[in-house]
């Protein structure tokens, strides 16, 4: 399969010849048979299914107008329900875990042609910033495997980076779509809060977990949100606004737009080579035409330990449900009830998990709710407040995704506080419920840079006209992990 054409290439190929579907997708899987031991990408790869679906498509009339997606192979975060095939959340409390029903997002792009090749390696739970902490190991990054992929969406993006995909559905509570995109070069998108239906996420944090695209340049992102956006009756959150046509926007232009380049993200102790990959970045949009300001966040500074208290609170309320006793993981100890749960949560869950839910009922404990849980919703809303402010100034928000490059794995293994300060320019977007979205600014010590886009709730086409806008005048857009030249791909 020809892993460097897009989605709109791809489908239009399909137009009078669907009788290579297959045949492509056999090549597509053997692919993944060479790269997966070697990155660790996926929990589950789906050739049964996906062979399945390549057929079925594959005998439909030729002459039939292509659907939107149609034989586009694409991969879901073990977050992510799918129907008859395991979904675990990297978590050993939920292996053998089979799904009797469908995520609302997965369901949208079968029925929008789209081939699932697979189920993502990820962070436990969504739990992490490197994909470290999965029950079946660590996910590699494609242009250097001594480094992380990011995280929590880690599978995700080395799926679509390494041409094993060519788009993949993440999750993102607190910058886990947008990090590992920054980490291996992919474009990932953050969308509003309610504009993609979170029916069929496994819950991490209700209030800021929000499922979009990783893909490997803008208009596929607009296009695979075109599919999912819009109203779920089976979510009470999604919203009812209409679904703009996110793919024109790509094309529409930054000229006449307002960028404000916080001083807070950019003040923050960032890599020279981060700086200067992002410096450039920021250029090209005015080069582009557009206009950028200085603005002020003023409450940037807690963002991190509002979020880990408030995320940390809503899992433990969420995970509360992993008892041994419904579904997934149970002890096998023949102690009392108590001792079964307490058995089961501390085999089932890895520490991370057990750090954050310790963490989550701790602020939520009687005595310390109103000095953690409370006081962070009130600096919750001071962020927003701010954003709400700056948006009445400017368009579009740009900064560096993350202040450094991917870092070695288990660098950061002995010591969560430095991790966690890692999402330091990601999490306020999720606290506030905005769009956000990376891409490929450049590259330092050989690794790719993100430059971060944020923009007002539901002004996810203002996001595709800044980052189509970049991204035309990007030289290295095309660049991509050379795979098959290098010595640990040949190891067999």
């Amino acid at each position: 399969m020809n892993n460097t054409l897009n989605i709109r290439e791809l489908v239009e190929g399909q137009r009078g010849n669907r009788g290579e579907i297959l045949s492509r997708l056999g090549r597509l899987f053997q692919e993944v048979r060479v790269l997966e031991p070697q990155l660790n990408a996926f929990l589950t790869v789906t050739e049964e299914e996906g062979s399945a679906i390549a057929q079925s498509l594959q005998e439909q009339d030729p002459q039939k107008e292509p659907m939107p997606l149609e034989g586009v192979p694409f991969s879901v975060k073990d977050q992510i329900i799918t129907q008859g095939v395991e979904t675990t959340c990297g978590s050993e409390i939920l292996r053998g875990f089979v799904p009797p029903f469908q995520s609302t997002v997965v369901q949208r792009l079968l029925g929008a042609g789209a081939v699932l090749v697979g189920k993502t390696n990820q962070d436990e739970f969504g739990m992490g910033s490197a994909s470290e902490t999965s029950f079946q190991g660590t996910v590699k990054n494609p242009w250097n495997p001594d480094r992380v992929a990011g995280g929590s969406s880690g599978g995700s993006a080395v799926s679509v980076a390494s041409g094993m995909v060519s788009f993949s559905i993440g999750t993102d509570t607190g910058g886990s779509i947008r990090q590992p995109a920054s980490f291996t070069g992919t474009v990932g998108l953050k969308p509003t809060y309610g504009r993609v239906s979170r029916y069929g996420a496994i819950a991490y944090a209700s209030s800021m977990d929000q499922m979009g695209p990783m893909t490997r340049n803008v208009e596929d992102a607009a296009r695979v949100l075109q599919v999912i956006a819009g109203h779920d009756p089976m979510d009470a959150t999604s919203s009812t606004k209409p679904v703009p046509d996110y793919v024109s926007a790509v094309s529409k232009g930054v000229k006449g737009l307002k960028f404000g380049l916080p001083k807070e993200y950019m003040d923050c102790s960032m890599d020279a080579g981060v700086r200067t990959a992002v410096e450039a970045g920021i250029q090209r949009i005015k080069d582009a035409g557009g206009e950028v300001v200085p603005v002020d966040l003023p409450h940037t500074e807690f963002a991190i330990p509002t979020y880990y208290i408030l995320a940390s609170a809503e899992a433990s309320s969420n995970l509360a449900r992993y008892d041994g006793v419904r579904y997934g993981h149970r002890s096998s100890g023949d102690g009392s009830l108590e001792d079964m749960y307490q058995d089961t949560r501390t085999e089932g869950f890895g520490a991370e998990v057990q750090r954050r839910i310790m963490l989550g009922t701790f602020c939520l404990s009687s005595g310390y709710v109103d000095a953690f849980y409370v006081k962070a919703q009130q600096v919750r809303t001071l962020i927003i407040e701010d954003f709400k402010r700056v948006f009445d100034q400017v368009d579009v928000l740009v900064s560096p995704t993350v202040p450094v490059v991917a870092w070695e794995h288990g660098a950061m293994a002995d010591d969560p506080l430095a991790m966690y300060q890692m999402d330091v320019l990601t999490t306020a977007c999720n606290l506030a419920g905005l769009p956000g979205i990376s891409v490929p600014c450049g590259f330092s010590e050989g690794l790719p840079v993100g430059l971060q886009l944020m923009a007002a709730p539901f002004q996810e086409e203002l996001l595709f006209a800044a980052a189509g806008a970049h991204e035309g005048r990007y030289e290295e857009r095309s660049r991509r992990p050379d795979l098959h030249t290098r010595e640990w791909m040949s190891e067999d």
